[in-house]
């Protein structure tokens, strides 16, 4: 019995279609990356499994694709500790391999090995997949593309403000407004659960907050107090949810609130620093965000987040920060970082969500030479080859089926154009092009052809 064609759960096929669309979205970024002096480099799929566990935190290390070891090493495996239920020493023992998280590790894996090839400042960008075994659901995904920019070796506020500018240049170009890019610190969130009496529990504080907008205000305080938070830690983190006003004025009251907490001073000062190399570029849909976490295992400074527009029933679509000092887990020290990251999947459902794609992304073929007979084709040849060496995107159709079976293609196919020549256009030297949009048919000469006018 034949096998019933599928795929695992969480994967995708792309049609030409998508692909060409996700081919728009990727052009963009990587054209913005580039303009903002980042270089492309590439990491393997699968790394080490010791460079990636631990670097994202239990919830991480549960969702890594582990790759099994083959051959002589499965011998190896670890039998007794499977016996007394250590899932995690038996998983060591026959897996060594993982497929990536994420590019952030790898990439900080890839500083320290090349560090004597590179030039500091160094920006990189990466554009590749990464695998999670998480649930799949709508806008999840157990393999999926990032497109991410980084840059390491020097730490200013101008490389925050260039991030900004840079998701904001990238939504601009894609046509994606109300596309909210969400900025906080981890500076602010320490100052904030020491303000509260509960600096060892911030990770059992930011789950929470995070919640916010699900369940409001008296689920977070029913959450945290279920975490061990007193009421008087509770009342004071009433004013702090309260938080209203443009990003000045929030951190006004942030300021005078926490002004006893030096970490949270100098999240608010970087802020301020950021924003003043921000302001003359009229960036749209900046917004402070207090509830913003991020995850905390790397990050150590600014943390963005960007929310789709309103509309759109999807969570982040791109998301960032400062991790200083990644590079230590692999034996390089003071070597800050900071980056930004596209979810391209996301996105390009957003796009599709909100018919903003061009359309002419849909058309990989400019235009169908149609089939009449091989004693015809044989003219076109040569000018074909022209045509192409000249950019325009020819579909020759293989075989003389018949006329209707042809332009069912040309249909399918999302052409623009269809050339016919037959026996009446070799008698008299020239081409017929049928315009597929409005149906109209323009005879050109076959020397006079030119193919720039029929290009997408």
């Amino acid at each position: 019995m034949a096998q019933k064609p599928s795929i695992p759960k969480g994967t995708r096929d792309f049609l030409p279609a998508d692909v060409a669309r996700r081919s728009y979205v990727i052009d963009i970024i990587k054209t913005q990356f580039e303009r903002f002096g980042f270089l492309p480099i590439e990491t393997p799929a699968m790394e080490k499994s010791a460079t990636l566990q631990g670097k994202y935190g239990e919830e991480g290390d549960r969702l890594m694709f582990n790759i099994l070891n083959s051959g002589e090493k499965v011998k190896k495996a670890d039998v007794d500790a499977l016996a007394k239920n250590n899932l995690g020493r038996f998983t060591q023992s026959i897996s060594e391999k993982a497929l990536r998280y994420d590019l952030t590790v790898p990439f900080a894996r890839f500083v320290v090995q090349h560090q004597n090839e590179l030039a500091f400042p160094f920006k990189r960008y990466q554009v590749q997949t990464v695998w999670r075994a998480d649930r799949p659901q709508r806008g999840r995904f157990q393999e999926f593309t990032q497109c991410d920019a980084d840059v390491v070796g020097a730490v200013s506020p101008v490389l925050e403000a260039e991030c900004i500018q840079l998701f904001d240049a990238v939504f601009s170009e894609l046509h994606l407004k109300d596309a909210t890019i969400r900025i906080n610190h981890r500076g602010i969130l320490s100052g904030i659960a020491t303000y509260l009496g509960a600096p060892e529990r911030i990770t059992d504080f930011t789950v929470a907050l995070d919640k916010l907008d699900k369940i409001g205000a008296s689920g977070v305080f029913d959450e945290l107090r279920q975490k061990g938070f007193d009421d008087d830690s509770l009342s004071k983190l009433s004013p702090l949810l309260a938080l209203s006003g443009n990003i000045d004025t929030q951190l006004d009251t942030l300021e005078s609130i926490l002004s006893d907490q030096p970490a949270a001073l100098e999240g608010i000062t970087h802020l301020r620093d950021v924003l003043r190399f921000v302001s003359p570029l009229h960036v749209s849909n900046l917004a402070f965000d207090l509830t913003l976490a991020r995850g905390l295992n790397y990050y150590t400074g600014i943390i963005f987040e960007i929310a789709p527009p309103k509309s759109v029933a999807m969570g982040s679509i791109g998301a960032g920060g400062r991790y200083d000092d990644l590079t230590a887990l692999f034996g390089l020290k003071d070597m800050h970082g900071l980056g930004i990251s596209f979810g391209l999947d996301r996105l390009c459902m957003v796009l599709e969500e909100l018919d903003l794609y061009p359309k002419t992304v849909q058309q990989s073929v400019d235009i169908v030479v149609l089939h009449f007979g091989d004693i015809y084709l044989h003219d076109l040849v040569p000018y074909i080859s022209k045509w192409r060496a000249s950019g325009l995107r020819v579909f020759t159709y293989p075989t003389d089926h018949k006329l209707k079976k042809q332009m069912q293609f040309a249909n399918q196919s999302n052409a623009p154009w269809t050339l016919f020549y037959g026996e009446e256009e070799q008698k008299e030297g020239f081409l017929s092009i049928k315009n597929m949009v409005d149906g109209t048919m323009t005879k050109i000469k076959l020397d006079a052809f030119d193919a720039s006018k029929f290009m997408s």
